[in-house]
C-alpha cells in the first residue's frame, strides 16, 4: 500500500499524521464530495496536498465560503461551503422546493458543510451546519472535539452531540469508547475526560453536557457517525426524567 484516500467524514489532522507515522511514511490524503456533486468537489493531488485539508476544488470547479447572511468570507473564517461546477446536480427529482433551498439560479450549491480555506485555496471541512452546537451564542463543531478526544491515550472512538440546557441553550456531550487493552482503563472516569478536554479548549467548548461511556458508536456503512440515534437517546432520557418528576 502506497496511499490511503479518506472521505465520508472529516479526518482530524493529528489522526492523519499518526496514521502516516505508524505506517512509516505511507501517504494519507483526503477528498470531499457529496451525491449532489456527482460526487466529488475537492481533492488533494499526489504532488500537491496538505495534512488536515480535503484539498482544493477539482478542475473547473469554483468554491467560496459564506456567512449566514450570504456574504463571502476570507481565509481562515468558518462558514458554509458553496460550490459551482459542471458536476453540480440539476436538482432533486420531483422536489423543486428542496432544490430551491440549496441550489441558486446561477448554479451555486449550498453544501451544508462548515469549512474554511487557506491562502493557497486548500479547503478544510469543520462539520455539518446542522450539527453545530450553539452554546451561549457560540458555535461548537462536534468534529473538532471528536478529533481532540481521539488524541487522548484512553479513547478508542467518540461522538459528540448537543444536549439541551436551560441556561446555555445547548451543551456538548461526548459518547466515548475506551481502549480496553490499556491496564489503567478501569480507573478512567467520565470526570477525567471532562477535565482533560477542559485544559485544551475554550470555556464554551467544554464538555459541560457530560461524558457517557459506551461500548460502540453508532455509524453508517460508510463510517459516518449516526448522531441522530444518540440524539434520540437523549430525547428519550429527557422524556423519562420528566415523567418521573411528574409522578413524584
Amino acid at each position: 500500500i502506497q496511499m490511503i484516500l479518506t472521505a465520508a467524514a472529516p479526518l482530524g489532522e493529528d489522526t492523519e499524521r499518526a496514521v502516516t507515522e505508524r505506517l512509516q511514511g505511507l501517504q494519507v490524503k483526503q477528498g470531499w464530495g457529496m451525491s449532489e456533486l456527482s460526487p466529488i468537489g475537492t481533492l488533494n493531488s499526489d504532488f500537491n496536498f496538505k495534512t488536515g485539508s480535503v484539498g482544493p476544488p477539482v478542475s473547473n470547479t469554483y468554491a467560496k465560503v459564506m456567512d449566514p447572511q450570504g456574504q463571502s468570507l476570507g481565509p481562515h473564517q468558518d462558514g458554509e461551503l458553496v460550490l459551482k461546477g459542471p458536476q453540480v446536480m440539476m436538482g432533486y427529482l420531483n422536489d423543486p422546493e428542496k432544490t430551491q433551498e440549496c441550489l441558486s439560479q446561477n448554479g451555486w450549491l449550498r453544501t451544508g458543510d462548515v469549512a474554511h480555506y487557506d491562502e493557497d485555496g486548500f479547503i478544510y471541512i469543520t462539520d455539518r451546519v446542522k450539527e453545530l452546537i450553539k452554546v451561549r451564542g457560540y458555535q461548537v463543531a462536534p468534529a473538532e472535539l471528536e478529533a481532540l478526544l481521539l488524541t487522548n491515550d484512553h479513547v478508542a472512538d467518540v461522538a459528540v452531540i448537543q444536549v439541551p440546557d436551560e441556561h446555555s441553550g445547548e451543551l456538548p456531550r461526548a459518547y466515548v469508547v475506551l481502549k480496553q487493552q490499556l491496564e489503567d482503563t478501569d480507573n478512567v472516569t467520565e470526570r477525567d475526560i471532562q477535565e482533560w478536554v477542559k485544559e485544551r479548549v475554550a470555556p464554551y467548548k467544554r464538555l459541560e453536557g457530560g461524558v457517557v461511556f459506551t461500548d460502540v458508536i453508532p455509524k453508517s456503512a460508510s463510517g459516518k457517525i449516526l448522531r441522530r440515534i444518540l440524539r434520540d437517546q437523549v430525547a428519550a432520557e429527557a422524556k423519562e426524567a420528566d415523567l418521573t418528576t411528574k409522578q413524584s
